[in-house]
This record gives structure tokens, sequence and C-alpha cells, in this order.
């Protein structure tokens, strides 16, 4: 696999049986408790296995951390990664750290599957686009910065970024256990929902028809990007797709304060999002039926189509 499809991971034909899949992630703390932080980091560092079709088998922790941590909330962090890790079947066996003035956390994964299960990041005309998880948690972590979301509120975000793509793989699994067929997969991270569809539909050359509607988002989320408390990844999402995208909509988002807000978070960048997945037609109830059992989030989003012009999303 080349460079054209901006996939998630490095992946290595073994042999006929075997693909190795390296990735690496790491970032520093977005939640206050750090066990927390450590879950979300370790999910959020395995999801681009699951993405690419493949499990995680091996782990080596990433850590940067200043003199004035004290010890007991490193060996949080590390704790969290490493129940998450084992959560996914996987093994941590070793890593690296270093002092730095900020801590960061993250770790360094290889996965593995069958070279024929390996998926990449396109779509094919006449693809659903189906999501995983809700969206915003962008914003939510900004307003719980703020002090403007509840214990409650911030457990719900803190556990969405936690969830495991894991679970969403095993449908897809499952799916392909039944002879159906999944065309292409990514999941959403930094460059908000906007930016990894948009990368989807670059790869397969199609126009994504996004019904902005049928997007899950936190209620908080919506509420909080009316405000305008939105994080300032997502003004640089919207720049950086400013030519990829253009609005088909009824209504005009920009006199339409709750379309707006709406609008505003499916730029806003997502940490451990969840994984965006194109399939035919026939296959779609199947597999959101699989990925419910699992207990994710099964929302149709979309729809590919021949391109139309030089637009490769369409908001609806």
């Amino acid at each position: 696999m080349g460079f054209e499809s901006s996939d998630d991971a490095c992946v290595y034909k073994l042999n006929d049986e075997t693909a190795i899949i390296n990735t690496i992630d790491f970032f520093p703390p977005i939640v206050d408790d750090p066990y927390t932080f450590g879950q979300i980091a370790a999910a959020n560092s395995m999801s681009d296995v699951y993405a690419m079709g493949g499990e995680p088998k091996l782990a080596m922790n990433l850590l940067t951390f200043p003199n004035c941590l004290p010890i007991e909330a490193v060996k949080a962090i590390l704790e969290g990664g490493n129940d998450k890790v084992n959560e996914a079947g996987a093994t941590i066996v070793g890593g690296h750290s270093i002092e730095d003035k900020e801590p960061k956390y993250g770790l360094s994964v290889t996965g593995f599957a069958h070279p024929d299960d390996i998926l990449s990041n396109s779509a094919n005309e006449g693809n659903l686009l189906v999501i995983t998880k809700k969206i915003g948690t962008g914003i939510l972590t900004t307003a719980a910065k703020a002090d403007l979301l509840d214990a409650a509120e911030c457990r719900e975000m803190e556990k969405t970024m936690a969830y495991l793509n894991k679970y969403a793989y095993l449908a897809v699994k499952g799916l392909r256990e039944r002879g159906g067929q999944v065309d292409g997969c990514t999941d959403i991270t930094g460059f908000g929902l906007i930016g990894h569809a948009a990368e989807m539909a670059k790869a397969g050359n199609v126009t994504l028809q996004l019904d902005c509607n049928a997007v899950p988002v936190f209620d908080r989320a919506l509420e909080m990007a009316s405000m305008g408390i939105i994080p300032a990844g997502a003004y640089r999402n919207r720049d950086y797709t400013a030519g990829d995208v253009i609005s088909c909509m009824a209504k005009d988002p920009d006199r339409d304060p709750s379309l707006r807000a709406r609008v505003d978070c499916l730029f806003d960048p997502q940490t451990s999002g969840g994984l965006l997945i194109a399939v035919n037609e026939k296959e779609v109830n199947v597999l959101t039926e699989l990925l419910r059992e699992q207990g994710c989030e099964a929302a149709v989003i979309g729809q590919f189509v021949q391109k139309t012009g030089d637009y490769f999303i369409e908001l609806r």
C-alpha cells in the first residue's frame, strides 16, 4: 500500500497469510484524571490497527513527564494504558520514557491481519458511510477546561474516548464471516469527521453526500458550539478542507444558529473517535445490527456517489 489513500498505519506483508500493521501515537493530557488519560491515550493509539482491519498484539509505552509530576500520577497513567491494552487482548512489552516539561503518553503498536483483510482509507461509488461513535469530544474537552461540564457529562465524554474500536472491528469481522464485505475504513481523529471523510472520498475519487442531521453528536457539544466554545483545531480543519466541501442544504447554516453549530461539530478534532466504514447498501443493515450488538453507535450518515465537480463532500 502506498501513500495515495492517506492510510492510518504502515502495512508490511510478511507472507501470504500474515501482514504486520505498525502505528504510533501520543499526546498531552486532555482530562484531569491520570488513569483515565492513560486509557484514552492507549485506546487512541490502538485505533489505527483496527481501522486497517487488524488486531493489536504488541505495544510499547511512550512517556514523557516532568520531575514535578508525582510518581503516583505516572503510575496511574501507565496502569490505565496497560488495562486498556489488556482489554484489547494485546501485551505491553516495554517502552521508553524521558524527562520533559509536559507529560505526554501513548503507544507504539504492532498488529496483525491476513493480507486479504487489510482495509484502506477509501470508498467506492454507491457505498454508504457508517459512523460508530458520537462526535463532539474536542468541543467537550474545551468546555471541561472552562468548568462548563458537570461530573456526569465529563464521565460520558471520557467513556466514549476510552471505548475501544475493537468492538466496531469485531462487527466488521462478523460481517465478513457472514460473507459480507467492507470497502474502506478509517478512524476519526484530529482532522475531524469532515477531514477524514474527505480523505476516503479523495482516495476513491468520489463525492460523499453527507447528511448532517444523521450524524450523532453529543447534545452538550451542540450547545457549546452554539455558544462559540470551539477548539482552534476545528477552525484549522475548516480552512484545510475549504476547497473540498460544498453546502447543498436547503437552509443556509450561516443564517440558522442550530444548523451552524451542527456543522461546526463536523470539523471538531476528535481524540480516540469512532470508525468511518464504507459499506455496500445491501450489507449496511447487517453491519449496523452487529455494531449495536457490540455496544457501538451505528448511524448511516451519507452515501458516496460519482464525483461532483471539484468537491469531495456535499453537506446536505
